[in-house]
Protein backbone atom coordinates (compact mmCIF):
# COMPACT_ATOMS: atom_id res chain seq x y z
CA UNK A 1 0.00 0.00 0.00
CA UNK A 2 2.72 2.41 0.60
CA UNK A 3 4.14 1.77 -2.63
CA UNK A 4 1.04 2.54 -4.38
CA UNK A 5 0.67 5.93 -1.92
CA UNK A 6 4.46 7.07 -3.31
CA UNK A 7 3.24 6.30 -6.58
CA UNK A 8 0.31 8.98 -6.57
CA UNK A 9 2.33 12.05 -5.32
CA UNK A 10 4.40 11.91 -8.31
CA UNK A 11 1.24 10.95 -10.46
CA UNK A 12 -1.82 12.78 -9.71
CA UNK A 13 -3.87 11.01 -12.21
CA UNK A 14 -3.05 7.43 -10.65
CA UNK A 15 -5.11 8.34 -7.79
CA UNK A 16 -8.92 7.01 -8.14
CA UNK A 17 -7.08 3.65 -9.98
CA UNK A 18 -5.14 3.44 -7.00
CA UNK A 19 -7.98 3.78 -4.85
CA UNK A 20 -9.31 0.29 -5.34
CA UNK A 21 -7.10 -0.88 -3.12
CA UNK A 22 -9.87 -0.58 -0.88
CA UNK A 23 -8.48 1.94 1.27
CA UNK A 24 -11.04 5.22 1.92
CA UNK A 25 -10.55 8.38 -0.01
CA UNK A 26 -9.54 10.85 3.04
CA UNK A 27 -7.22 7.69 4.25
CA UNK A 28 -5.33 7.64 0.85
CA UNK A 29 -4.86 11.82 1.13
CA UNK A 30 -3.53 11.88 4.77
CA UNK A 31 -1.22 9.31 4.13
CA UNK A 32 -0.47 10.74 0.56
CA UNK A 33 0.22 14.23 3.01
CA UNK A 34 1.82 12.66 5.28
CA UNK A 35 4.17 10.92 2.64
CA UNK A 36 4.85 14.53 0.84
CA UNK A 37 5.58 16.80 3.56
CA UNK A 38 9.32 15.83 3.68
CA UNK A 39 9.78 16.19 0.02
CA UNK A 40 8.81 19.89 0.41
CA UNK A 41 12.16 20.87 0.01
CA UNK A 42 13.06 18.63 -3.64
CA UNK A 43 9.92 20.67 -4.71
CA UNK A 44 10.20 23.71 -6.94
CA UNK A 45 8.17 26.29 -4.52
CA UNK A 46 6.55 28.43 -6.61
CA UNK A 47 4.08 26.16 -8.93
CA UNK A 48 3.44 28.94 -10.98
CA UNK A 49 1.33 26.68 -13.14
CA UNK A 50 -2.49 25.40 -11.66
CA UNK A 51 -1.09 22.03 -13.98
CA UNK A 52 -1.40 19.81 -10.94
CA UNK A 53 -5.38 20.37 -10.88
CA UNK A 54 -5.36 18.54 -14.41
CA UNK A 55 -4.30 15.37 -12.99
CA UNK A 56 -8.23 15.00 -11.54
CA UNK A 57 -10.08 16.27 -14.44
CA UNK A 58 -10.99 14.41 -16.97
CA UNK A 59 -12.93 16.88 -18.47
CA UNK A 60 -9.71 19.05 -18.84
CA UNK A 61 -7.90 16.54 -20.48
CA UNK A 62 -10.45 16.61 -22.85
CA UNK A 63 -10.30 20.33 -23.11
CA UNK A 64 -8.47 21.17 -27.22
CA UNK A 65 -6.07 23.48 -25.90
CA UNK A 66 -4.33 20.69 -23.90
CA UNK A 67 -4.40 17.98 -26.49
CA UNK A 68 -3.12 20.67 -29.06
CA UNK A 69 -0.20 20.46 -26.30
CA UNK A 70 0.13 17.17 -25.99
CA UNK A 71 -0.16 16.41 -29.32
CA UNK A 72 2.53 18.76 -30.38
CA UNK A 73 5.27 17.35 -27.76
CA UNK A 74 3.83 14.01 -28.98
CA UNK A 75 5.78 14.57 -32.10
CA UNK A 76 8.91 15.44 -30.76
CA UNK A 77 9.71 12.70 -28.01
CA UNK A 78 12.82 12.07 -29.97
CA UNK A 79 14.37 15.44 -30.33
CA UNK A 80 17.75 16.32 -28.82
CA UNK A 81 18.60 19.28 -27.07
CA UNK A 82 20.36 21.79 -28.74
CA UNK A 83 22.13 23.98 -25.99
CA UNK A 84 24.61 26.29 -26.79
CA UNK A 85 27.04 28.13 -24.15
CA UNK A 86 26.05 31.27 -25.88
CA UNK A 87 22.94 33.01 -27.39
CA UNK A 88 22.84 36.14 -29.18
CA UNK A 89 19.63 37.84 -30.88
CA UNK A 90 19.52 41.41 -29.33
CA UNK A 91 20.16 43.71 -31.91
CA UNK A 92 20.44 41.61 -35.25
CA UNK A 93 18.71 40.70 -37.98
CA UNK A 94 17.58 37.50 -39.35
CA UNK A 95 20.84 35.51 -41.04
CA UNK A 96 23.21 38.04 -38.73
CA UNK A 97 26.27 37.21 -36.95
CA UNK A 98 24.46 33.58 -34.46
CA UNK A 99 20.62 34.97 -34.97
CA UNK A 100 19.91 31.67 -36.70
CA UNK A 101 21.40 29.07 -34.81
CA UNK A 102 20.42 31.32 -31.27
CA UNK A 103 16.82 31.26 -32.76
CA UNK A 104 16.56 27.81 -33.43
CA UNK A 105 18.56 26.98 -29.93
CA UNK A 106 15.44 29.02 -28.13
CA UNK A 107 12.87 27.08 -29.29
CA UNK A 108 14.15 23.79 -26.68
CA UNK A 109 12.81 26.29 -23.97
CA UNK A 110 9.75 26.58 -24.83
CA UNK A 111 9.70 22.35 -25.82
CA UNK A 112 10.95 21.96 -22.32
CA UNK A 113 7.88 24.17 -20.95
CA UNK A 114 5.42 22.31 -22.91
CA UNK A 115 6.88 18.56 -22.30
CA UNK A 116 6.29 19.82 -18.28
CA UNK A 117 2.77 20.99 -18.53
CA UNK A 118 2.16 17.51 -20.98
CA UNK A 119 3.64 15.79 -18.13
CA UNK A 120 1.40 17.31 -15.38
CA UNK A 121 -1.80 16.70 -17.72
CA UNK A 122 -1.19 13.29 -18.66
CA UNK A 123 1.29 11.76 -16.27
CA UNK A 124 3.45 10.03 -18.94
CA UNK A 125 6.99 9.69 -17.73
CA UNK A 126 7.97 9.93 -21.29
CA UNK A 127 7.19 13.40 -21.42
CA UNK A 128 9.36 13.66 -18.10
CA UNK A 129 12.29 11.83 -19.52
CA UNK A 130 11.99 14.70 -22.61
CA UNK A 131 12.00 17.40 -19.92
CA UNK A 132 14.67 15.81 -17.98
CA UNK A 133 17.23 15.47 -21.02
CA UNK A 134 17.14 19.02 -22.05
CA UNK A 135 16.98 20.37 -18.51
CA UNK A 136 20.42 18.62 -17.86
CA UNK A 137 21.87 19.75 -21.41
CA UNK A 138 21.03 23.24 -20.68
CA UNK A 139 22.01 23.98 -17.03
CA UNK A 140 25.08 21.99 -17.72
CA UNK A 141 26.23 23.73 -20.96
CA UNK A 142 24.96 27.25 -21.46
CA UNK A 143 26.84 30.45 -19.85
CA UNK A 144 24.24 33.08 -18.63
CA UNK A 145 25.57 36.46 -21.03
CA UNK A 146 23.13 38.43 -18.24
CA UNK A 147 21.53 40.32 -21.75
CA UNK A 148 18.06 39.91 -20.57
CA UNK A 149 16.72 40.23 -24.84
CA UNK A 150 18.95 36.98 -25.44
CA UNK A 151 17.66 35.57 -22.14
CA UNK A 152 14.10 36.10 -22.04
CA UNK A 153 12.82 32.78 -22.62
CA UNK A 154 14.36 31.14 -20.29
CA UNK A 155 11.36 31.61 -18.70
CA UNK A 156 10.20 28.55 -20.53
CA UNK A 157 13.65 26.44 -18.53
CA UNK A 158 12.62 28.05 -15.21
CA UNK A 159 8.92 26.69 -15.79
CA UNK A 160 9.62 23.27 -16.82
CA UNK A 161 11.85 22.95 -13.49
CA UNK A 162 9.00 24.43 -10.94
CA UNK A 163 6.26 22.04 -12.62
CA UNK A 164 8.69 18.85 -12.76
CA UNK A 165 11.69 19.52 -9.68
CA UNK A 166 10.06 16.81 -7.30
CA UNK A 167 10.31 14.39 -9.85
CA UNK A 168 13.68 14.77 -11.41
CA UNK A 169 17.07 12.82 -10.76
CA UNK A 170 18.93 14.49 -8.08
CA UNK A 171 21.86 15.43 -10.99
CA UNK A 172 19.36 17.22 -13.10
CA UNK A 173 17.38 18.95 -10.23
CA UNK A 174 20.53 20.15 -8.41
CA UNK A 175 22.16 21.42 -11.71
CA UNK A 176 19.02 23.21 -12.76
CA UNK A 177 19.10 24.88 -9.43
CA UNK A 178 21.97 25.98 -9.67
CA UNK A 179 22.06 27.31 -13.35
CA UNK A 180 18.74 29.54 -11.80
CA UNK A 181 20.12 30.81 -8.68
CA UNK A 182 23.32 31.70 -11.30
CA UNK A 183 20.95 33.29 -13.74
CA UNK A 184 18.92 35.39 -10.82
CA UNK A 185 22.01 36.44 -8.88
CA UNK A 186 23.86 38.00 -11.29
CA UNK A 187 21.04 40.25 -12.92
CA UNK A 188 20.45 41.23 -9.47
CA UNK A 189 24.16 42.03 -8.85
CA UNK A 190 24.69 43.41 -12.69
CA UNK A 191 21.35 45.82 -11.21
CA UNK A 192 22.56 46.51 -8.39
CA UNK A 193 25.90 48.00 -9.39
CA UNK A 194 24.13 50.78 -11.42
CA UNK A 195 24.16 54.41 -10.53
CA UNK A 196 20.41 55.55 -9.58
CA UNK A 197 18.04 56.68 -10.83
CA UNK A 198 18.55 54.28 -13.39
CA UNK A 199 18.70 55.01 -17.08
CA UNK A 200 18.59 53.87 -20.85
CA UNK A 201 18.70 49.67 -20.62
CA UNK A 202 18.21 49.67 -16.99
CA UNK A 203 15.27 51.80 -17.05
CA UNK A 204 13.01 50.45 -20.35
CA UNK A 205 12.35 46.58 -21.70
CA UNK A 206 15.10 45.20 -21.02
CA UNK A 207 14.88 45.99 -17.55
CA UNK A 208 11.21 44.38 -17.18
CA UNK A 209 12.49 41.27 -18.50
CA UNK A 210 15.46 40.69 -15.59
CA UNK A 211 12.84 42.00 -13.42
CA UNK A 212 10.76 38.38 -14.83
CA UNK A 213 13.34 36.31 -14.43
CA UNK A 214 14.59 37.33 -11.40
CA UNK A 215 11.12 36.93 -9.80
CA UNK A 216 10.27 33.60 -11.79
CA UNK A 217 13.65 32.49 -10.30
CA UNK A 218 13.35 33.73 -6.67
CA UNK A 219 10.07 31.99 -6.24
CA UNK A 220 10.42 28.46 -7.45
CA UNK A 221 13.64 28.35 -5.57
CA UNK A 222 12.20 29.48 -2.36
CA UNK A 223 14.75 31.92 -1.37
CA UNK A 224 14.08 34.56 1.12
CA UNK A 225 16.64 37.36 -0.34
CA UNK A 226 16.10 36.67 -3.70
CA UNK A 227 12.40 37.08 -3.35
CA UNK A 228 13.01 40.48 -1.05
CA UNK A 229 15.42 41.87 -4.15
CA UNK A 230 12.72 40.83 -6.38
CA UNK A 231 9.85 42.52 -4.71
CA UNK A 232 12.27 45.72 -4.40
CA UNK A 233 13.54 45.82 -8.05
CA UNK A 234 9.58 45.01 -9.54
CA UNK A 235 8.90 48.57 -7.60
CA UNK A 236 11.54 50.54 -8.32
CA UNK A 237 10.88 49.50 -12.23
CA UNK A 238 7.27 50.38 -11.90
CA UNK A 239 8.17 53.89 -10.75
CA UNK A 240 11.12 53.83 -13.51
CA UNK A 241 9.35 53.14 -16.31
CA UNK A 242 5.36 53.28 -15.88
CA UNK A 243 3.91 56.94 -15.78
CA UNK A 244 1.42 57.45 -13.05
CA UNK A 245 -1.33 57.84 -15.91
CA UNK A 246 0.09 54.20 -17.30
CA UNK A 247 2.13 55.18 -19.93
CA UNK A 248 5.38 53.73 -20.84
CA UNK A 249 8.71 55.14 -21.09
CA UNK A 250 9.34 52.78 -24.01
CA UNK A 251 6.29 53.84 -25.56
CA UNK A 252 8.25 57.86 -25.37
CA UNK A 253 11.51 56.26 -26.64
CA UNK A 254 10.34 54.33 -29.27
CA UNK A 255 6.54 55.86 -30.23
CA UNK A 256 5.79 52.04 -31.00
CA UNK A 257 2.80 49.86 -28.78
CA UNK A 258 5.20 46.83 -29.68
CA UNK A 259 7.57 47.81 -26.76
CA UNK A 260 4.65 48.58 -24.58
CA UNK A 261 3.79 45.07 -24.72
CA UNK A 262 7.19 43.90 -24.74
CA UNK A 263 8.01 45.93 -21.89
CA UNK A 264 4.37 45.40 -19.60
CA UNK A 265 3.94 41.50 -20.53
CA UNK A 266 7.36 40.52 -18.22
CA UNK A 267 6.03 42.71 -15.40
CA UNK A 268 2.71 40.90 -15.80
CA UNK A 269 4.53 37.52 -15.89
CA UNK A 270 6.53 38.54 -12.93
CA UNK A 271 3.74 39.08 -10.57
CA UNK A 272 1.78 36.07 -11.40
CA UNK A 273 5.21 34.28 -9.75
CA UNK A 274 4.25 36.58 -7.25
CA UNK A 275 0.85 35.38 -6.69
CA UNK A 276 1.26 32.12 -5.98
CA UNK A 277 2.88 33.44 -2.67
CA UNK A 278 -0.05 35.40 -1.65
CA UNK A 279 1.55 38.69 -2.99
CA UNK A 280 -0.83 40.63 -5.01
CA UNK A 281 1.93 43.13 -7.10
CA UNK A 282 -0.73 44.70 -9.66
CA UNK A 283 -1.40 47.66 -7.42
CA UNK A 284 1.63 47.77 -5.95
CA UNK A 285 2.28 51.51 -6.22
CA UNK A 286 5.50 52.93 -6.96
CA UNK A 287 6.70 56.01 -5.23
CA UNK A 288 5.51 58.04 -8.41
CA UNK A 289 2.36 57.14 -8.00
CA UNK A 290 2.78 54.25 -10.97
CA UNK A 291 1.32 50.83 -10.60
CA UNK A 292 1.30 47.94 -13.13
CA UNK A 293 -2.78 47.80 -13.30
CA UNK A 294 -2.28 51.75 -14.67
CA UNK A 295 -0.34 50.44 -17.56
CA UNK A 296 -2.54 47.78 -18.59
CA UNK A 297 -5.56 49.86 -18.22
CA UNK A 298 -3.64 52.55 -20.66
CA UNK A 299 -3.42 49.84 -23.47
CA UNK A 300 -6.39 48.44 -23.24
CA UNK A 301 -8.50 51.18 -25.48
CA UNK A 302 -5.57 50.46 -28.32
CA UNK A 303 -6.25 46.69 -27.55
CA UNK A 304 -10.05 46.90 -27.62
CA UNK A 305 -9.60 49.16 -31.08
CA UNK A 306 -10.86 52.12 -29.66
CA UNK A 307 -7.67 53.81 -30.14
CA UNK A 308 -4.76 53.19 -33.09
CA UNK A 309 -1.61 53.92 -33.10
CA UNK A 310 0.99 54.00 -36.28
CA UNK A 311 3.93 52.45 -34.99
CA UNK A 312 8.19 53.66 -34.84
CA UNK A 313 6.92 56.46 -36.37
CA UNK A 314 9.36 58.80 -34.00
CA UNK A 315 11.33 55.87 -32.71
CA UNK A 316 14.81 57.47 -31.23
CA UNK A 317 16.56 53.80 -31.73
CA UNK A 318 18.61 53.48 -34.93
CA UNK A 319 17.78 49.59 -35.02
CA UNK A 320 13.91 50.14 -35.61
CA UNK A 321 14.78 51.85 -38.75
CA UNK A 322 17.07 48.83 -40.00
CA UNK A 323 14.19 46.54 -38.92
CA UNK A 324 11.48 48.36 -40.80
CA UNK A 325 13.79 49.01 -43.43
CA UNK A 326 14.30 44.70 -43.88
CA UNK A 327 10.67 44.66 -44.07
CA UNK A 328 10.19 42.82 -40.93
CA UNK A 329 6.71 42.69 -39.72
CA UNK A 330 5.18 45.25 -37.40
CA UNK A 331 7.80 47.64 -37.80
CA UNK A 332 5.81 50.07 -39.82
CA UNK A 333 2.21 50.97 -40.32
CA UNK A 334 -0.98 50.65 -37.66
CA UNK A 335 -0.64 48.88 -34.25
CA UNK A 336 -2.05 44.90 -34.46
CA UNK A 337 -4.22 44.69 -30.98
CA UNK A 338 -3.44 41.29 -31.78
CA UNK A 339 0.30 41.62 -30.82
CA UNK A 340 -1.33 41.70 -27.28
CA UNK A 341 -2.99 38.27 -26.90
CA UNK A 342 -0.93 36.73 -24.72
CA UNK A 343 -0.65 39.77 -22.51
CA UNK A 344 -3.98 39.94 -21.93
CA UNK A 345 -4.54 36.47 -21.10
CA UNK A 346 -1.41 36.44 -18.63
CA UNK A 347 -3.19 39.64 -17.32
CA UNK A 348 -6.74 37.95 -16.83
CA UNK A 349 -4.88 34.92 -14.82
CA UNK A 350 -4.11 38.03 -12.34
CA UNK A 351 -7.60 39.95 -12.58
CA UNK A 352 -10.52 38.71 -14.44
CA UNK A 353 -11.37 42.21 -15.78
CA UNK A 354 -9.02 41.62 -18.41
CA UNK A 355 -10.83 38.44 -19.94
CA UNK A 356 -13.03 40.45 -22.12
CA UNK A 357 -10.25 41.77 -23.58
CA UNK A 358 -8.57 38.65 -23.98
CA UNK A 359 -11.51 36.86 -25.88
CA UNK A 360 -11.29 39.89 -27.55
CA UNK A 361 -8.31 39.66 -29.42
CA UNK A 362 -8.34 35.70 -29.03
CA UNK A 363 -11.52 33.49 -28.38
CA UNK A 364 -8.84 31.02 -26.49
CA UNK A 365 -5.24 31.41 -25.05
CA UNK A 366 -2.06 29.83 -26.44
CA UNK A 367 -2.13 26.13 -25.95
CA UNK A 368 0.55 26.43 -23.23
CA UNK A 369 -0.90 28.98 -20.74
CA UNK A 370 -4.54 27.13 -21.13
CA UNK A 371 -2.64 24.16 -19.34
CA UNK A 372 -0.63 26.43 -17.41
CA UNK A 373 -3.61 28.06 -15.83
CA UNK A 374 -7.02 27.25 -17.38
CA UNK A 375 -9.23 29.64 -15.70
CA UNK A 376 -8.59 33.31 -15.23
CA UNK A 377 -9.29 35.10 -12.26
CA UNK A 378 -12.48 36.47 -11.12
CA UNK A 379 -12.61 40.01 -11.79
CA UNK A 380 -12.04 42.70 -8.74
Amino acid sequence: MVRKVRTMTRHGTRLLSNQRAGAPLATLLVACAALTAPLQAARAAMNFCAAPALQTSERTSADPGVQALVKNVQARLNDQPKPLERLHVEGTLPHEGIYDQSAEALNDLDLMRNAALAWRATSDDRYLKLVDRFLYAWATTYQPSLNPIDETRFEGMILAYDLTASALPVKTRNATAAFIAKLANGYIAQIDAQPRPLTGIFRNNWQSHRVKLIAMSAFTLDDRKMINAAQRLFVEHIGDNIAPDGSTFDFTERDALHYVTYDVQPLVTAALAARRHNRNWLPERAANGATLAAALNWLTPYALGTKTHEEFVHSNVAFDAKRREAGLPGYSGEWDPKNATELFYLAARLNGRYTPVALRLAPTPPAWLAVCLPLPAPAR
